[in-house]
């Protein structure tokens, strides 16, 4: 059988001043099919950073429509362009390619968003959103494939009724670091990497250094990452009384994202979910350990709670926890050694191969039917 055509199907690519760490998952997976010979496309938003069209590392991208015109440049490129195979990215609203594609669909879903369509979107609306993922979306795709990239997520997905024999894990792999000049800060400090929006609970983060500031008189937070909840960040710092205390330093490039990261004590991710936590892993590739939510999807699993990191169970706990790192050099220092050792099983080729495994399989098996 030749390689397959394979169009996957996404709200947004990491040019896009959105994108994040599923649109690098997404995109990685391309490029790993694209070298192996796949014909690849990724349809998603057109936003001011890029072309319409364009090709990046073998990988064709098409960018039509906006945030919710997306979806119907999604169908109608499945209706015009002919895959063999569409991969839907279900960032908690489907496709709904499953209506007009004629040929297998796999669903990619990181994690499901129970928590965030509130928090997006209000009570209301938020409501309809869960409705369309929680119930519609699994009976739509009830033929499907699924993957997904944590067993958290698998676990949550067969909640939602989808049959756990019909979904793979395929983690995610992890970027080489680049080597960097900083030296561990003498000063406790924290960093959080992220997009500033809502569910990212960027807050929390403030609030622990506002909680532990008596005590750690030279505490501060470094956050890396731009969006549209920047003013209320800033905000929340001067009433919290720590904004000489709290660097939001926007957007940076990679360099600097990770010179910050290696000269932090800890890294703080106290998002509502993730599918994986990315930063996490490259953090601990740093050697910095992460403080985290037990409740927060894949997050669970990239940091080996009491290994490479701590999860808390609620706001108050977390505060302990980052407390008790602060407190120990070395703990901090045996888990930051653990990390580096759990982020070098990582790697993006180990992902293209269960990835294309699943492809494969789902091409063959419609070839067969």
């Amino acid at each position: 059988m030749s390689c397959p055509k394979v169009l996957l199907v996404n709200w947004r690519d990491t040019r896009h001043p959105e994108g994040g760490g599923s649109e690098r998952y997404v995109e990685r997976m391309a490029e790993g099919l694209a070298r192996r010979g796949y014909d690849v496309t990724i349809q998603c938003a057109a936003h001011a950073n890029a072309p319409r069209d364009e090709m990046v590392a073998g990988v064709r991208f098409r960018r039509r429509g906006g945030r919710f015109s997306v979806y119907g440049w999604a169908l109608l490129a499945i209706m015009t362009t002919r895959p063999d195979v569409v991969v839907d990215v279900q960032n908690g609203m489907p496709f709904f390619s499953r209506l007009v594609a004629r040929c297998p669909v796999l669903v990619l879903v990181h994690h499901v968003h129970r928590e965030q369509w509130r928090a997006v979107l209000g009570p209301a609306l938020g409501r309809i959103g869960w409705f369309i993922e929680s119930w519609l979306a699994p009976r739509l795709y009830r033929k499907c494939r699924y993957l997904t990239v944590s067993e958290v997520t698998r676990a949550e997905l067969v909640r939602l009724g989808v049959a756990a024999s019909r979904i793979t894990v395929v983690h995610n792999g992890l970027d080489p670091v680049p080597r960097t000049r900083a030296a561990q800060d003498p000063d406790p400090t924290l960093v959080l990497v992220g997009r500033l929006v809502p569910h990212k609970r960027v807050e929390h983060a403030i609030d622990a250094v506002a909680r532990l500031a008596t005590r750690w008189p030279k505490l501060r937070l470094e956050v890396v990452g731009q969006g549209w909840w920047l003013r209320t960040l800033r905000e929340h710092a001067e009433l919290r009384d720590v904004q000489d205390r709290v660097t939001l330093h926007g957007w940076v490039d990679e360099q600097d994202k990770h010179e910050i990261i290696a000269r932090s004590w800890l890294h703080l991710c106290p998002s509502v979910k993730e599918g994986w936590g990315v930063v996490i892993m490259e953090a601990a590739a740093h050697g910095v350990p992460s403080v985290a939510y037990r409740a927060a999807g894949g997050v669970a699993e990239s940091i080996v709670d009491g290994t490479t990191g701590l999860l808390a169970t609620d706001f108050d706990d977390f505060v302990r926890k980052v407390e008790s790192l602060l407190d120990s050099a070395s703990l901090r220092t045996e888990m930051g050694a653990a990390g580096r050792a759990w982020a070098a099983e990582f790697d993006w080729e180990r992902s293209v191969d269960a990835f294309e495994t699943a492809v494969f399989d789902v091409v063959s098996a419609s070839s067969r039917s």
